[in-house]
């Protein structure tokens, strides 16, 4: 059996990272990947673009998506050796919002110091990933030796 996580335990893990892949399918059924920076309220996920990128395009047409955070494992006094990262997966559903929309304290999390000139709120999109069913995960709350074991190292949590 695998290792037991709470779901407040990964979304704590969720909130202390900031990168992760992002899934979508395009409107002709294909799938599509892209890396993204975004910030946690309330147990969504938020994302900045721009109107007119691709992701945003896909979202609108079909809102499922899914969601792999990685996160980093290290070896203190030993960067050099390589570890995978354990991750954090999941489905969820997508929506393109407004900025006008979204909590100031999301948006300012969003753009992490970047100009917020009225064109440049404009000319952007947020999107909001509610994610649904479970996390799964790898090597999360567990010591990285753990990791070789996948049974030992694979865990599931329900989001809500």
């Amino acid at each position: 059996m695998g290792i037991v996580l709470s779901s407040k335990q990964v979304w704590g893990v969720l909130e202390n990272n900031l990168f992760a892949v992002l899934g979508l399918v395009t409107a002709n059924g294909e799938a599509r990947t892209v890396g993204i920076v975004y910030v946690v309220h309330e147990r969504k996920l938020y994302i900045a673009t721009s109107k007119n990128t691709w992701k945003a395009r896909h979202i609108r047409g079909n809102p499922h998506v899914s969601l792999t955070v990685t996160i980093p494992k290290r070896i203190m006094f030993m960067p050099w050796i390589k570890i995978p990262a354990a991750t954090i997966t999941f489905s969820g559903i997508g929506t393109v919002l407004n900025p006008k929309d979204v909590v100031k304290d999301v948006l300012s999390s969003l753009l992490r110091g970047l100009e917020t000139d009225t064109e440049t709120i404009a000319s952007m999109s947020v999107i909001e990933v509610q994610p649904v069913g479970d996390f799964i995960t790898y090597g999360v709350g567990i010591p990285m030796m753990a990791m070789r074991n996948p049974e030992k190292a694979s865990g599931r949590a329900p989001v809500a």
